[in-house]
């Protein structure tokens, strides 16, 4: 079969290394039934960042649940250049030897939890770049967003939650979104994000939500 772009379609294009990596997780056996193994994704990488202390944060709170286990990722250890690839590797694979780290390193979770500013009302740039350099080992698992800013990204995880839907992932409702006057409170007079009356709570509801998401979509995929 041939795609409306004349590309071969992905069954028939993939090598089976770049079919193995996107399996992995999903195989049957004793390891299905561990906990879910999340990616904290930090999505900017600019010098001065905030994102370092949301994304140690929301890990603390993960890492004192017992079901699940999680793993920073920040995204200055994957300096992938802006997409040059051919087509997406739900079509091709892809040829830089960044981007095919990131994608196996993308396979080897079960869930996802992007913690974003907002730019111009959208996304960084260096994270929807690396969300357009994987495809399939996005696909059928959950996200969750915590954003930060002076409306705590409420429109950057808007954004992400339709491109999770056309990567076929799974958003999850709730969100934790450090915004107003208590963002800047942190940002510029180091407030402790614990002393935020509302975000902890909001922040259990969505490791919950993503549990959930999890554990159903991890079934479904076995």
């Amino acid at each position: 079969m041939v795609s409306v772009w004349g590309i071969p379609t992905p069954r028939s294009n993939r090598s089976p290394e770049h079919a193995s990596h996107v399996a992995r997780g999903c195989q049957k056996g004793p390891q299905a039934m561990d906990i879910p193994n999340i990616a904290i994704i930090m999505s900017t990488t600019r010098t001065g960042r905030f994102c370092d202390r949301p994304a140690n944060w929301i890990s603390d709170l993960a890492d004192a649940r017992d079901d699940m286990r999680t793993e920073l990722i920040d995204l200055r250890d994957y300096p992938m250049p802006f997409f040059d690839e051919p087509a997406s590797n739900a079509w091709v694979p892809s040829r830089d030897e960044v981007a095919l780290r990131w994608q196996r390193k993308v396979a080897e979770f079960d869930g996802y939890i992007f913690v974003t500013a907002e730019y111009n009302r959208s996304p960084p740039a260096v994270l929807k770049n690396a969300l357009d350099y994987a495809y399939p080992e996005w696909n059928r698992k959950p996200m969750a967003c915590l954003g930060y800013g002076s409306v705590g990204a409420a429109r950057s995880i808007e954004q992400l939650r339709l491109i999770a839907v056309e990567l076929q992932m799974a958003p999850t409702r709730t969100g934790v979104h450090i915004q107003g006057g208590e963002f800047f409170e942190a940002l510029q007079n180091g407030k402790d994000l614990n002393a935020i009356p509302y975000i902890a709570d909001n922040a259990v509801t969505m490791l919950d939500e993503l549990v959930w998401w999890t554990m159903a979509l991890r079934s479904a995929r076995i």
